[in-house]
């Protein structure tokens, strides 16, 4: 079933159960296509960050289970790793499926393979290849999109669990928070932190209208919490990092950071 046929809003009210927010439907699709941008708006940074970890390990093969529209994919493409990327939204795939359509000719973009898949079903949505994935990433806030509507987090622990089962040696995943002025209320905060574009005006005015109404839900993992998560997905057989602005990160430490990022790396 895909995702957009239960991520669906149609009112400003609380969103109801089954339809949490706009993630997922065309008009989201859209807006997230503006917001994230292309690759060239990634920072060197982060780019060089993620690759770093990557070739580090001798990763080849990468399974993205968060693709969207496609830009990490897209980067991950350029930089030679074969790119295995899905996504429970057929309306943010058809960005990726264009730009691929569009750099046909090049063989790694020939090679690039994207499909829609459900984290809550993806070992029968995709195919593993032999032992599994090098590395699995998902990437962004997209974790948090998934709600609680079980209120035991059962649907996470599944999810996570298809995604661990994936690889074959590592599973890198990412959280981040740095959105410039748009409401934010991610996953991996240590403390929910929402932040408002406001629009000024210097002059009276009769008449305001807003360009667009845009509405998005996130479950609020606690980072000890999610740390629990992991482990449980894993069994226990994992070497664990958690990185603050792509810096090893200490609890308690004075600058919390924008992004965090943890990096699972299985020991059997």
């Amino acid at each position: 079933m895909s995702v957009d046929s239960v991520f669906r809003t149609r009112s400003l009210g609380v969103a109801a159960v089954g339809l949490p927010d706009q993630y997922a439907d065309g008009k989201a699709a859209k807006v997230w296509q503006l917001y994230i941008g292309d690759t060239q708006s990634r920072t060197q940074e982060y780019k060089s960050w993620l690759v770093a970890l990557l070739r580090e390990q001798g990763v080849r093969q990468v399974l993205d289970v968060a693709c969207g529209t496609g830009v990490d994919s897209i980067m991950l493409v350029e930089e030679g790793f074969n790119m295995v990327s899905v996504d429970a939204s057929d309306k943010m795939l058809k960005y990726a499926l264009k730009s691929r359509w569009d750099r046909r000719k090049e063989a790694a973009f020939d090679q690039w393979v994207i499909e829609e898949a459900n984290w809550l079903t993806l070992s029968e949505d995709i195919q593993k290849p032999g032992k599994g994935f090098d590395a699995v990433i998902c990437l962004g806030n997209s974790f948090a999109h998934l709600p609680d509507f079980k209120g035991d987090q059962s649907d996470q622990k599944l999810a996570l669990q298809n995604i661990a089962s994936m690889d074959d040696v590592i599973r890198y995943k990412t959280y981040n928070n740095n959105n410039d002025g748009v409401m934010s209320a991610f996953a991996h905060l240590l403390a929910l932190r929402v932040a408002f574009k406001v629009l000024v005006l210097e002059h009276p005015v009769l008449f305001v209208f807003y360009d667009d109404k845009f509405r998005l839900s996130y479950y609020p993992h606690r980072l000890e919490t999610f740390k629990g998560l992991l482990t449980e997905a894993f069994h226990g057989k994992m070497e664990h990092s958690v990185y603050g602005d792509f810096k090893a990160y200490v609890p308690g430490q004075t600058q919390a950071p924008c992004y965090f990022v943890h990096v699972c790396k299985k020991t059997a």
